[in-house]
């Protein structure tokens, strides 16, 4: 809040702003949007269902509707997963594909969810303009979903992909077959 107040005010005097100062405004901006992300999916008011594996159609209806050519497969053998896993794949789709709309210059991207007899694996891939040598920039977003996935005692591979775009890829444990 103070780096919004302290460009604010420089901006409202004429002022060069510094651009460590346009970092922080940044930074905060985006340490705010993710805190209140959490804290939605936290919140039990029992008047919101939380999301999870059901709600990821919607997820990828709206990104076509938003002009995003996204297509959604499933694979293996479907079967209950645990809560806390299906609210985590939920979270990791949007937030790839929010990345993709946001800073991505593609066109097209697919979201793959495999069940597995011990796991849960999403990956989520897009034809931007990532190169293979590029080194993702970790943004609260990846952060984000290193630590749900860390706590549920999975994996995740986020990076560039040999063919140029992006892949997000997460192994989530679900205890074991059902």
């Amino acid at each position: 809040m103070q780096a919004e107040v302290a460009v604010h005010l420089a901006r409202k005097r004429g002022e060069e702003v510094p651009e460590a100062l346009l970092a922080i405004r940044t930074a905060g901006r985006e340490a705010t949007r993710e805190l209140r992300a959490t804290l939605e999916v936290l919140r039990d008011d029992g008047e919101r269902v939380p999301r999870g594996l059901d709600h990821v159609p919607e997820l990828v209806r709206r990104a076509r509707a938003a002009g995003l050519d996204t297509t959604l497969t499933i694979g293996g053998h479907r079967h209950d997963v645990p809560a806390a896993v299906g609210r985590t794949a939920y979270r990791i789709v949007q937030e790839s594909i929010t990345n993709v709309t946001r800073h991505a210059t593609a066109t097209t991207a697919s979201v793959r969810i495999d069940y597995r007899p011990d796991a849960l694996a999403i990956q989520v891939d897009d034809d931007g303009g990532a190169l293979p040598t590029g080194v993702p920039t970790p943004g609260v977003g990846l952060l984000g979903m290193r630590e749900r996935v860390a706590a549920l005692g999975g994996r995740l591979r986020v990076g560039p992909r040999g063919d140029g775009g992006f892949t997000v890829h997460a192994e989530l444990p679900t205890g074991g077959s059902p």
